[in-house]
């Protein structure tokens, strides 16, 4: 579903070059859930912006399912929530989700059923004619995560998702995230959490300094390691320093 081959990305910062994405390969199976996990400033808000086509490499590509990343063909595909969503603020939140879908062209009666799904699923059907004005930061993210699902994508890409939720919060999109996957849909998302990495993803890769430094299945990371995912994350750090 997602192919990642030899991704860099690089930034210029006054007279300095800095490589935020360093020779970056993935391959994520349609159906999985990957977790990319790393420290702050490690390029995990990069590589999902790139595949979101917002940014543009420096070399390598990406493909979702067999499309270049950044063309409509594979817009149309993806779902997208950002790790500090905005809206504008004068909407209400049923409206954010109709402008959404008709900029996808969603026939509204399909879009109208939808949104009202999509709503009650996040947690928000009491709270649909209210301005997002008047949102708290969990309200945000509950309302990017339905935006991010109004195409119906084949691949979700969500960055930080987790961030800012309380623990109901958190439990209810665990549970959201597995249902999209029960019905088909691949997730890849950025995370610190790592106790929710473990719980709901296939597959994991720690990021740091834009660079891979381990992957693999959580269980079987933690089993071969006999340390638990946070202190294996954290040994790898260390080791890398």
């Amino acid at each position: 579903m997602l192919v990642i081959r030899n991704l860099t990305k690089q930034f210029y910062q006054r007279n300095d070059t800095v490589t935020v994405v360093d020779n970056l390969s993935l391959h994520i199976k349609k159906g999985q859930v990957f977790g990319l996990i790393g420290p702050n400033g490690a390029g995990k808000t990069t590589t999902v912006k790139l595949v979101a086509g917002l940014l543009f490499p420096d070399k390598g590509n990406i493909t979702i399912a067999g499309q270049p990343a950044g063309s409509l063909e594979a817009k149309r595909k993806i779902g997208f929530m950002n790790e500090n969503p905005q809206f504008y603020y004068h909407l209400k939140a049923r409206e954010v989700l109709e402008f959404v879908a008709d900029l996808f062209e969603i026939d509204k009666k399909v879009a109208t059923k939808k949104i009202d799904v999509l709503l009650r699923e996040v947690g928000l059907k009491d709270a649909k004619e209210i301005p997002v004005r008047k949102f708290s930061k969990g309200m945000h993210q509950r309302l990017a995560f339905a935006v991010a699902q109004i195409n119906n994508p084949s691949l979700l890409l969500l960055d930080e998702p987790l961030d800012g939720l309380d623990p109901l919060g958190r439990l209810d999109f665990k549970q959201m995230i597995l249902k999209l996957k029960s019905a088909g849909a691949t997730i890849f998302f950025s995370s610190h959490i790592l106790s929710d990495v473990e719980e709901i993803c296939d597959e994991v890769a720690i990021l740091h300094r834009g660079k891979i430094i381990l992957q693999g299945a959580p269980k079987a990371l933690v089993k071969s390691s006999k340390q638990s995912l946070e202190e294996l994350f954290v040994r790898s750090i260390r080791h890398e320093a």
